[in-house]
């Protein structure tokens, strides 16, 4: 079922850069009538405030931050769609005993999974009282294959995958539509230290708000991910091995 987001109030986490503000932006030009752009910093969000005037509302949100997150809910009460985009790297590339995996991947978990869940939790009973609405979540191609040099990272997102199975599950009575998003690298701060080709923010945010209107519950919004998520429910050893460098007949 599509979901039309003409003149619909939307939150997007982690929108003073990258894919976040590009969602924002792709927003704004589907129709969306208000963006509250949630970040870390006030201050980091005046870009966007410059280039849309009053259709962007700045939200102070650490999605790790309780207190900020029931602000958030309270002050954002007219939210119809909620699109969980921030998140963090934590740690990539080392050995697989490297000590840092654990300290990136608590970071990353604490902010990927249980601030997604957190957030969701928070806006679930908004999203009802304005009609059920939808929830966007932005997971990743490394949420259905985990990528040696991003263990603990793609651990996390396959966490939020699962997070987003059972958000549709658990919401469906509320009549809330719940997307996964599932892009691969994305060219940005994030991602400047993989050497993978990456795709743009902007046709990856405007792809991701396109599969929105369409419906598609599953959205891959840029060429890996469109390659990957079909390798994934046709062959998901085939891809496993893949993505490990082991030959196919091993």
């Amino acid at each position: 079922m599509g979901y039309a987001l003409s003149g619909k109030t939307a939150l997007v986490t982690g929108a003073n850069r990258g894919i976040g503000e590009a969602i924002v932006d792709a927003l704004v030009a589907a129709g969306v009538r208000k963006v509250y752009a949630a970040a870390r910093s006030i201050s980091a969000l005046d870009p966007l405030v410059a280039r849309h005037g009053s259709r962007v509302t700045p939200l102070l949100l650490d999605v790790t931050n309780a207190a900020q997150i029931a602000a958030a809910a309270a002050t954002a009460a007219d939210v119809e769609l909620l699109v969980n985009n921030a998140g963090i790297v934590g740690f990539f590339g080392g050995e697989f005993t490297d000590p840092k995996w654990i300290e990136g991947g608590r970071q990353e978990l604490e902010v990927n999974f249980l601030g997604t869940f957190a957030v969701t939790q928070a806006f679930a009973p908004v999203l009802a009282k304005n009609g059920g609405g939808a929830i966007a979540n932005l997971n990743s191609v490394a949420s259905f294959v985990s990528f040696p040099i991003l263990a603990s990272y793609s651990a996390s997102k396959a966490a939020t995958h699962s997070l987003t199975q059972v958000t549709r599950a658990m919401l469906r009575g509320q009549n809330t539509q719940v997307f996964g998003v599932y892009p691969g690298p994305i060219d940005t701060r994030m991602a400047e230290g993989l050497t993978l080709e990456k795709a743009s923010p902007a046709d990856t945010a405007r792809a991701i708000v396109a599969g929105i209107i369409a419906g598609n519950e599953e959205i891959f919004p840029d060429t890996m991910s469109q390659g990957a998520g079909p390798a994934f429910f046709a062959d998901p050893k085939g891809l496993e091995r893949q993505v490990a460098g082991v030959p196919a007949a091993a």
